[in-house]
C-alpha cells in the first residue's frame, strides 16, 4: 500500500512538472515563464530551459531581465554541450554588457567554450586555432585575472595539438614511402613549432627519411643525399646523446658510409664506361667526318670536270664559223 501510494505521487509529480512545462510553453506571462525556465536551469533540465528561454528572448528585450536571459541561455548551451552556441552568446553578453559584474566571467567562458569545441587533433583544426585566439584575447584583456592562472595552460595544449597534427601528418608521409615529403613535412613542424615537445621523435623520423632517399636515391642526386643524411645522423648523436635515438644514427651512419665507399666504385665505373662511351662515339664522329669529306671531294672533282666540259664546249661553238650561203644559179 505503501509504495502503491509513493508510485502515485511520483506520477503526481511528473504530471506535474509536465504540465508546467506544458503551460509555459503556451503561456504570454512573462513572469510565469522566466519562473518555470530559471527553475528548469536551477534542476539542470537544459533542454526545457532553453526551450522557455528562447520564448523569452523578445519578451524581456529591453527589461532589467534581458541580461539574465541571456546568461542563463549561455550556460544552458554550455552544460548542454552546444559549445560552439554557447561560446558565441557568452561573447555576446560580455561585448554588450562591459560594466555588467559577470562580464569577465562570460568573457572566460567564452575562450572555455571555444577551448571545448576544439576537434581532435586528426580532424579539421580551424577551431582550435580559432580557441587558441580567444583565449589568448582573454589574457590580453584580463591579465590579472584569477581565472588568467590556467589559460597559459589551456593555449600549451591546444597548441601541441596542432603540432601533434602537423608531426602525425609528416610521419605518415614517412610511412607511405614519400620520405622526401616526409623530410620537409617535419621541417615545417620544427619550424613552426620551436618549442615542441616531439623534437627527438621528429629528429628520428627526419633522420629516417634522410637515410632512405640516400639509400634509394637515383644516381645523379646519390652523393648529396649521403652527405645530408650523414650530417644529421651527426646531429642527432650530439643533440641526444645516450639514447635510443643516437645508437640508431650511429647504425644507420655505418650503412650510410658502406654506401658511399659502393658509390665511389661505381661512380668510378660508370664515369670509366661514360669516357669510353664518349671516346667511340669521337672516333665514329670523326670516320664518318672523314667519309662525308672524301664524299664530298668527289662531288666536288664531278662538278668541276662538268663545269670544265661545258666550258669547252662553249669555247669551241665560238670558233667554228658559221656555214657560207648557197645560191642557185638561174638557167
Amino acid at each position: 500500500m505503501k509504495k502503491y501510494i509513493l508510485g502515485l505521487f511520483a506520477v503526481a509529480v511528473v504530471t506535474s512538472c509536465v504540465s508546467q512545462q506544458e503551460r509555459a510553453m503556451r503561456s504570454a506571462d512573462k513572469d510565469f515563464i522566466l519562473k518555470a525556465a530559471n527553475e528548469n536551469f536551477a534542476k539542470k533540465k537544459w533542454k526545457n530551459a532553453l526551450a522557455l528561454y528562447d520564448r523569452l528572448a523578445n519578451l524581456v528585450a529591453g527589461t532589467d531581465d534581458f541580461p539574465n536571459v541571456g546568461f542563463n541561455t549561455a550556460y544552458a548551451n554550455y552544460y548542454d554541450k552546444s559549445y560552439k552556441l554557447a561560446g558565441h552568446q557568452f561573447k555576446n553578453f560580455a561585448v554588450s554588457f562591459p560594466k555588467d559584474p559577470r562580464a569577465e566571467e562570460a568573457a572566460y567562458m567564452s575562450a572555455l567554450c571555444y577551448y571545448e569545441g576544439s576537434m581532435d587533433y586528426n580532424l579539421d583544426q580551424s577551431s582550435t586555432e580559432l580557441a587558441i585566439n580567444e583565449l589568448q584575447d582573454f589574457l590580453n584583456n584580463y591579465p590579472a585575472s584569477e581565472r588568467s592562472k590556467n589559460i597559459s595552460q589551456l593555449i600549451d595544449e591546444l597548441s601541441y595539438k596542432l603540432e601533434f597534427k602537423a608531426y602525425e601528418n609528416g610521419r605518415q608521409y614517412f610511412k607511405m614511402g614519400e620520405y622526401k615529403a616526409a623530410n620537409v613535412a617535419l621541417e615545417n613542424v620544427l619550424e613552426d613549432f620551436p618549442s615542441t615537445k616531439l623534437r627527438s621523435k621528429i629528429y628520428d623520423y627526419i633522420m629516417k627519411a634522410r637515410y632512405e632517399l640516400a639509400m634509394k636515391s637515383i644516381y645523379d642526386l646519390k652523393n648529396e643525399r649521403i652527405e645530408s643524411a650523414l650530417t644529421y645522423t651527426k646531429m642527432v648523436e650530439k643533440e641526444l646523446p645516450n639514447t635510443e635515438y643516437s645508437k640508431t644514427a650511429t647504425d644507420l651512419r655505418e650503412k650510410l658510409e658502406k654506401e658511399k665507399q659502393n658509390f665511389v666504385i661505381v661512380k668510378k665505373q660508370t664515369e670509366a664506361r661514360i669516357a669510353a662511351l664518349t671516346a667511340r662515339q669521337k672516333k665514329e664522329a670523326d670516320k664518318l667526318a672523314d667519309k662525308n669529306k672524301s664524299d664530298q671531294q668527289v662531288k666536288d672533282q664531278i662538278s668541276n670536270e662538268k663545269k670544265a666540259m661545258q666550258i669547252q664546249r662553249d669555247s669551241a661553238a665560238l670558233q667554228t664559223p658559221p656555214p657560207a650561203a648557197t645560191f642557185k644559179i638561174q638557167r
